[in-house]
């Protein structure tokens, strides 16, 4: 969850349509000389090494997040998502300030400022709430609750703004909720407290989204992801170093600790919120590289293959039913977005 932090499919659907049109133009001005090929090879290879870093660094802190809060024992969620959204602060400073890995765009007015704050106030409690359920539950089945996030997406998209769509298109979110609700069904290892925050993670990830397609949808005010990360993720370590100072009070004397038994923890600590960071950065740069529909494709992959991974680290125990539930779920998802494309 930790890991999705920029699922905004439907935002890479509009925008990578265009990048699609936009890519296509730059092969066909040429006849098929030497350069062109080695230059469509090299971007082919780009894309790949650039989907084979997002896969990594997704399924990476995913399972790094599951080991740190459950087989570690390292239960303080809140102070693992400080560590993750500091070094989203930083790198996202070196990124867009130093690097210039895309152009920074300044905030303009107070509203603009207000907006950001409360969309990284939602961010920061999904991701909370995401890594608490992590603690709870299985990896496995996180990724099974958090396939639903069309479904999500589509019920606030419609609380918030009324928007409908086309009947089939709800239609198709029906497997998707019956696979969650059977894949808990045959959870082995399914906790409620753990389950009810995976959903708010859900449910706080697709607000966030369609709320960003709202409030900064206005010509002036539109940021790209990785703007709004350097911005979101420095509001939401102020909003949570209090939180983690009242919730988890011990936790800078337990690292130090831990720290002074075995410097492993703060080399773990360091790698996860890194690759917390590399996952919305190769994000933001596959959607630019890819199709919307390469994109589609690769997200429910990706989930997929973070379950199959995680159930042969971690050796959970899986059902059958469980894992018919994730099936149905994911094939839910893929309807859907057959449907959102007509």
């Amino acid at each position: 969850m930790g890991a999705d932090l920029m699922d905004d499919r439907e935002k890479a659907l509009k925008s990578s349509v265009a990048n699609h049109y936009h890519h296509h133009h730059h092969h066909h001005h040429y006849p098929l000389s030497s350069p062109s090929c080695t230059k469509k090879i090299s971007a082919h290879v780009l894309t790949v090494a650039l989907i084979g870093a997002w896969y990594t660094s997704n399924i990476g802190v995913l399972l790094l997040n599951k080991y740190l809060l459950s087989n570690y024992g390292f239960r303080f969620p809140i102070f693992l998502t400080v560590c993750h959204m500091t070094a989203c602060s930083i790198f996202s400073y070196v990124a867009v300030a130093w690097m210039k890995v895309v152009s920074l765009q300044p905030i303009r007015s107070r509203s603009q400022f207000l907006k950001i704050s409360a969309l990284s106030l939602i961010f920061s409690a999904s991701v909370v709430c995401g890594n608490i359920s992590l603690r709870f539950l299985p990896v496995s089945f996180n990724q099974a609750v958090g396939a639903t996030t069309p479904f999500f997406t589509a019920l606030f998209a419609y609380l918030v703004t009324f928007k409908r769509e086309a009947w089939i298109t709800y239609a198709t979110l029906v497997p998707v909720v019956t696979g969650v609700i059977i894949a808990s069904g045959g959870e082995p290892s399914f906790h409620l407290y753990g389950f009810i925050m995976c959903i708010a993670a859900t449910a706080g990830r697709a607000l966030k989204s369609v709320l960003q397609g709202i409030l900064l949808s206005s010509e002036g005010e539109k940021l790209n992801s990785m703007n709004l990360l350097l911005y979101m993720a420095p509001i939401a370590v102020l909003v949570l170093l209090p939180a983690t100072l009242v919730m988890e009070p011990k936790v800078v004397a337990i690292t130090i600790a831990l720290a002074r038994q075995d410097m492993s923890i703060i080399y773990m600590l360091i790698l996860n919120s890194s690759m917390a960071y590399f996952v919305n950065l190769t994000n933001f740069l596959v959607t630019k590289h890819t199709s919307a529909l390469t994109l589609q494709v690769l997200g429910n992959a990706k989930g997929a293959v973070a379950v199959v991974v995680s159930i042969l680290l971690f050796r959970n125990p899986i059902s059958v039913i469980g894992m018919t539930g994730y099936g149905l779920t994911v094939f839910g998802v893929i309807l859907y977005s057959e449907a959102k494309k007509r």
